[in-house]
């Protein structure tokens, strides 16, 4: 009666199974933390969350608190259940009614409750063990002798008679108790190492969840602030609203099933895990030595810290954190393509505007032209004459007065067709004079555009762009925050280039570098030049 009313406690109202992995409401309800996160996630258009024990309210999608103790509770009430469904050996001599065994006799290959042990023979061919119902495999299938050892060099259990006169003569030989305390120290080190790697798993399977819960903020976020900007004007862009609303929804819900995915891999293999656990734990706890040595399968559970069990899901960790998530400036686009009915829409979507960029004269390179707008570079074929100072580049380049330390912002250009050029952002600790001053060198990312081809460079290393280029307008979008440096091509529609990933560490200024070419040692001028458009 007891344990029934204990298993009713341990069990989650939503799934109607013992507890897995329990988490806690703040009004104290107890669930399986998959079960919660699918009912949170149902409640999410709603505006609204509840607990659905006893109909609570949050205005903000609760956080889950794991118990602990109530983990540990659920966990051994299923380790005693099963061992319960495993015992149940009866007397074998008590055929009227069955009464449970105390000890087996091997000698007699029968059972025996308390009654019939006492009038059991004494005598020392009589060997008492714990109640079994294969004592059979308890004794010699050659001789018929009692197993009493453990021949190390075959990895069998052996009669007395093996070890004399049998195959094993020779070998070297242990008790059934010294051989069966080796092998559950060796079980003993493999459940510590499943144990570490199940805690391992669970940490990653919290972090994929917090991934997807900052990514349906995200998305919840960006579908507001659409939503506000188009109720004002909704009459004109009703149709544009949708299509941006409907974009946000794919793109999360893209990422939500590709997190879903990792994270049900996970779940299967935390309860194999456990399984396999429950089942080392019990073989560890058993008193009798030649059932822990006879078990089929240790072998299998004794070599698992050799298998790679990581390879089918945490290689996903990285690609799922760095991709799937909102591509901000294609939603922007569109938007922007109605600035002819709507003034000011540039400013108000998703980004804070276009990025005011002003160069910066006093770091500009000796063969480069500003205009007097500060926002034309052009090659020159003489020398500017512009005094030495440490924050002027060597090379034909300039950065940007302005730097970004937060925010998100973009940057129009245009280049020249027939020159060779290169766009984009750098740190102001760049080096000016030295090899690594170029922009796409160490401190700094780039798109460059030579021989009619363009390839996008950071680090030294460049990546070529496959695609055929036609336009000669571009836009960088930065998101200092999310630590993205994108590059896009400004035709009809929108096409993204690439995306750079990094933790920026301080102010990006744009920057832009114009080329000389030499042919056969001689300066030939391309009309290389680059505008800001914006």
């Amino acid at each position: 009666m007891a344990s029934a009313d204990l298993r009713e406690e341990l069990l989650c109202s939503i799934c109607l199974s013992i507890f897995k992995d329990p988490v806690m409401l703040r009004c104290g309800h107890n669930f399986c933390r998959v079960c919660i996160d699918r009912v949170l996630d149902t409640q999410d258009g709603s505006g609204v969350y509840s607990c659905p024990e006893c109909r609570g309210e949050f205005q903000e999608r609760p956080a889950l608190m794991r118990n602990i103790n109530l983990h540990n509770v659920a966990e051994r009430f299923l380790i005693s259940q099963q061992e319960q469904e495993i015992t149940g050996i009866c007397c074998t001599y008590c055929v009227d009614s069955p009464v449970p065994a105390v000890r087996s006799c091997l000698h007699c290959e029968a059972s025996l409750c308390e009654k019939h042990l006492r009038a059991h023979s004494k005598s020392p061919e009589h060997v008492l063990s714990d109640p079994s119902t294969s004592l059979e495999k308890r004794k010699c299938s050659v001789h018929k002798k009692i197993l009493e050892y453990y021949c190390t060099e075959d990895a069998a259990c052996i009669c007395v008679s093996c070890s004399l006169i049998g195959k094993h003569n020779g070998h070297k030989m242990e008790s059934l108790d010294e051989a069966s305390g080796k092998k559950k120290k060796k079980l003993r080190n493999v459940l510590q190492k499943l144990i570490t790697k199940r805690e391992e798993t669970e940490d990653r399977v919290r972090s994929l969840e917090e991934q997807k819960r900052k990514a349906q903020e995200k998305a919840a976020g960006e579908a507001k602030r659409v939503t506000a900007l188009c109720t004002d004007i909704r009459r004109r862009v009703d149709n544009l609203e949708k299509k941006v609303l409907s974009e946000i929804s794919m793109r999360e819900k893209q990422k939500s099933m590709s997190l879903s995915v990792v994270i049900h891999k996970l779940e299967i293999k935390k309860d194999e895990l456990s399984r396999k656990m429950r089942h080392i734990e019990e073989l560890c706890n058993m008193t009798d030595p030649l059932t822990v040595l006879q078990e089929q399968d240790t072998g299998d559970l004794c070599d698992f810290e050799e298998e790679g069990g990581d390879e089918d899901t945490g290689g996903h960790d990285k690609q799922l954190h760095d991709g799937g998530d909102l591509d901000v400036a294609v939603i922007s686009h569109t938007l922007h393509t109605l600035c002819e009915v709507i003034t000011g829409i540039r400013s108000g979507i998703y980004v804070e505007g276009p990025a005011d960029i002003l160069l910066d004269v006093n770091s500009a390179g000796n063969y480069v032209l500003i205009s007097d707008d500060l926002k034309t570079v052009t090659w020159a074929e003489e020398e500017q004459n512009r005094p030495e100072t440490a924050e002027r580049f060597l090379c034909n380049q300039v950065m940007s007065r302005r730097g970004f330390t937060s925010g998100r912002h973009y940057w129009d250009v245009e280049g020249s067709g027939s020159g060779w050029w290169m766009v984009g952002m750098c740190y102001p600790s760049i080096d000016r004079r030295g090899e690594e001053s170029l922009i796409g060198d160490n401190k700094s990312w780039s798109l460059w555009r030579y021989d009619n081809q363009f390839s996008v460079m950071h680090d030294r290393k460049e990546i070529q762009l496959p695609d055929k280029i036609s336009s000669d307008r571009f836009r960088i979008c930065l998101d200092y925050e999310a630590g993205q440096l994108s590059f896009y091509e400004l035709c009809d529609p929108i096409r993204h280039l690439h995306t750079f990933t990094a933790t920026f560490s301080e102010p990006l200024h744009a920057a832009v570098y114009v080329f000389e070419v030499y042919i056969d040692g001689h300066k030939y001028y391309l009309d290389s030049w680059v505008r800001i458009t914006t």
